[in-house]
């Protein structure tokens, strides 16, 4: 038993500071790795590692692993709000605040150097001992992060690209001190050309303090534009850990005491006051409401919410006084599952990344040999030392590993951020990667593309009687006492079309079982029952025809010994399920409904939906078959169901996608979760899959692109180191940049379809 549980797997976050390029990522991965039984994936963009490891393996063994290669390392703590590495934000922000001054200092003196360097006219006197004063504690304390990191990856036996910038930097320096106090630079009056495109001067009189001050200076630059990109791609989960309330209102014995969150316990009543964030989940005891969602589920429009509803924590009550009673606290919240799971797919690589963090691991190594093999070839062809120099120099700037590091992570954190607050939750890079080849989706219909409970559909009255508002008013009144599915709907609809209005009383009330139910009523004698063996006018009679047709529940209701009203009663058909549809259908997805219920319910629904292809009374099992049977006719399927009974169709598929107001058993067999009651933002989530796998291609290109283009221009002598830093820091800024754009990802409007069959309400 023992070694059971010392070989069962543990996962565990670790914070990992100091990495700068993906070939860092590639060393933090290959010393973790090294342990027994160690696996890690790490994330540049999040400074994150994910390591799997066996239980014998400690976390301070973990830990003292990824120093060993070089780095600081924080084990991430889980909290409330979802996970947080163990040192406060605040550390990131002083970084953030040194990083800036340290560019802000590097700026004040290179900027004199570069500009007398590059224009001769304005070159006194002397003026290359003034650029050498200010070169100096550039290229010692300004390059010094570069020169740190250095040392650090030579004594653990590696190199990065700060590897490549401190040898830039040092050759650049050490060879203008030399012209200047050996080689006859020094001398005053000497001036010197400045050109794009290196060129070979005779004698020692050219020194490259512009390349020692550059180098520094635009690195710093970049990776200072890089990092504030890279933090707003983290933005959503500031956001979404900004909604979790930090106090609440408790009300205990009829007083009220403000507490820290943290004292909530679950059965708590707080109060959430108009304009308050609802503190944690829970259900209305009292009041009624207006509550935004938007910034937790996506959806635009408030929910009402009123005795029974229930809320979600960090939606906000625009409306009323609301007491709530707290379900679930902490960690167990929804807000916290969705942070959770944001973190979690922030993780992931896509297996693109892989591949380029595979080739950055061995990339640093070969720009060192090719910056020997240029120094070496340029001096074996009896050029001039000071252009073969400025060859190798320019060659160990240009090389930027950066940008293949930052291609897929940034990405990635942008879209699954943007996909949170348009209410869909994707579990890592591979549920991005299905969503973006779905070329099929079996969808369940109770609860995915109908509301899951009884609902008054239309309302046909007879012609010279009462209005069908009136008719529904009075069945109301008599169903409030019925406790029957059919009774439940016809009453709730009533009391929403009264408004503020209370339904009138029912006196004499009478249940018969199987029949139907009476009473009087503002002094009409109402019955609700069934149209079975009554005689009907034509108008009622079409109706209960159409209502068969469509697989409806029809209902009569009969004023004074008269029939009034025919009442369609169904499991209706989400408004926002027909516009779902025909937008995957648009995406080239097409739709496939499998349901447990009745065949003539599912075709009308199907019919309504304009679904080809339907699968009524279908098993769990059933659901699971034709699932396996889809994809061995070589189809991309995904699945959307919300309950118990979808869990193997969910697990079985390419891409498992469950209802949020779902079970959790579905939820955990999923690779997305919707948190919107509706199934409209499954076309928002394909979409935005294909979006930012689009991304991280254009991405990958430009990384790889950049250094097949400016690696040979280095080596042929052809860039300058200065111009060459220049390219190496924007290609980082361009690929996060890029990323960036995921953040304001709109879903194109859609058009609105109408329903094929005939309309759902009158009222």
């Amino acid at each position: 038993m023992a070694s059971d549980a010392a070989s069962t797997a543990v996962v565990t976050d670790i914070a990992v500071g100091g990495m700068t390029c993906a070939a860092c990522v590639r060393r933090v991965e290959r010393k973790l790795g090294k342990l027994d039984g160690v696996t890690a994936e790490v994330n540049l963009a999040t400074g994150r590692a994910r390591v799997s490891h066996p239980a014998r393996v400690t976390t301070d063994e973990l830990t003292s692993a990824v120093e060993a290669a070089g780095y600081t390392a924080h084990l991430v703590v889980p909290s409330a709000e979802g996970q947080r590495p163990a040192r406060t934000e605040d550390s990131t922000e002083a970084d953030a605040e040194q990083e800036r001054e340290r560019l802000l200092i590097t700026a004040a003196l290179s900027l004199p150097v570069l500009v007398l360097s590059m224009v001769p006219a304005l070159q006194f006197d002397n003026w290359q001992w003034l650029c050498f004063v200010l070169a100096a504690p550039v290229a010692a304390w300004g390059a010094w992060p570069f020169h740190q990191r250095a040392l650090s990856g030579l004594r653990h036996a590696g190199a990065t690209m700060d590897t490549l910038v401190s040898l830039g930097v040092v050759a650049s320096f050490c060879w203008s001190a030399y012209a200047l106090f050996l080689g006859g630079a020094g001398e005053p009056g000497m001036r010197m050309p400045f050109s794009l495109v290196p060129s070979s001067s005779e004698g020692m009189a050219h020194v490259y303090l512009e390349a020692a001050v550059g180098v520094p200076l635009f690195v710093l630059a970049g990776r200072f534009l890089e990092g504030r990109a890279r933090r707003g791609t983290g933005a959503a989960l500031r956001s979404l850990a900004q909604l979790a309330a930090k106090e609440v209102t408790v009300r205990r014995r009829g007083s009220e005491e403000l507490l820290p969150i943290e004292r909530l316990r679950v059965g708590d009543v707080f109060v959430v006051r108009p304009g308050e964030r609802v503190a944690t989940d829970g259900a209305v005891t009292e009041g009624s409401s207006a509550v935004d969602l938007s910034l937790v589920t996506g959806e635009s429009e408030p929910v009402e919410a009123g005795p029974g509803t229930s809320v979600t924590g960090g939606s906000v009550n625009v409306g009323g006084l609301l007491l709530v009673r707290a379900t679930a606290v902490g960690g167990d919240t929804q807000l916290a599952r969705i942070t959770k799971l944001v973190t979690d797919a922030q993780a992931g690589k896509a297996r693109a990344q892989r591949l380029a963090d595979t080739v950055a691991g061995v990339f640093v190594p070969v720009v060192l040999a090719l910056a020997a093999t240029t120094l070496g070839f340029w001096l074996g062809a009896d050029a001039d030392r000071q252009a073969a120099i400025t060859a190798a120099v320019a060659v160990l700037v240009v090389a930027c590993p950066c940008a293949l590091g930052l291609a897929t992570p940034t990405a990635l954190m942008a879209a699954t951020g943007r996909g949170a607050r348009l209410g869909v939750l994707v579990s890592g890079p591979q549920a991005l990667e299905g969503l973006q080849h779905v070329d099929t989706v079996v969808l369940d219909k109770t609860g995915t593309l109908t509301s899951g409970h009884m609902s008054v559909g239309r309302v046909t009255a007879v012609p010279d009687g009462l209005d069908a508002n009136e008719v529904i008013r009075l069945a109301g009144a008599v169903e409030q006492g019925s406790e029957h599915p059919l009774g439940r709907a016809i009453s709730a609809h009533a009391r929403r079309a009264a408004g503020d209005n209370p339904l009138p009383a029912v006196f004499g009330f009478r249940a018969a079982a199987g029949h139907g139910v009476s009473g009087h009523v503002d002094g009409h004698e109402v019955e609700v029952l069934a149209p079975d063996g009554t005689e009907l006018p034509a108008s009622l009679r079409a109706a209960r025809e159409r209502a068969d047709e469509a697989a409806r529940t029809a209902v009569l209701v009969r004023v004074d010994d008269a029939a009034a009203a025919i009442v369609e009663v169904a499991d209706l058909v989400r408004p926002g399920s027909y516009r779902a549809v025909d937008r995957l259908r648009r995406l080239g997805v097409r739709p496939v409904l499998a349901t447990g219920d009745r065949a003539a319910v599912a075709r009308a629904v199907a019919e309504d939906l304009g679904i080809a292809e339907v699968h009524a009374r279908c098993t769990p099992q059933d659901k699971a078959e034709l699932v396996r049977r889809l994809r061995a006719e070589g189809r991309r399927v995904a699945v959307v169901g919300d309950g118990v009974n979808d869990a193997a169709a969910l697990a079985g598929a390419d891409l498992g996608i469950a209802m949020g107001t779902g079970t959790d058993v579905a939820i955990g067999a999923a690779d997305v979760t919707l948190v919107r009651s509706d199934i409209e933002a499954l076309a928002d989530a394909v979409r935005l899959a294909r979006h930012t796998l689009g991304t991280i291609r254009v991405n990958l290109v430009w990384a790889f692109g950049y250094n097949a283009v400016t690696m040979p221009l280095a080596m042929v002598g052809l860039l300058n180191p200065m111009v060459a830093a220049v390219a190496m820091s924007l290609s980082s800024v361009l690929v996060v940049a890029n990323s960036l754009r995921l953040r304001t990802w709109q879903p194109s409007p859609a058009r609105q379809p109408r329903p094929r069959s005939a309309p759902r309400s009158i009222l």
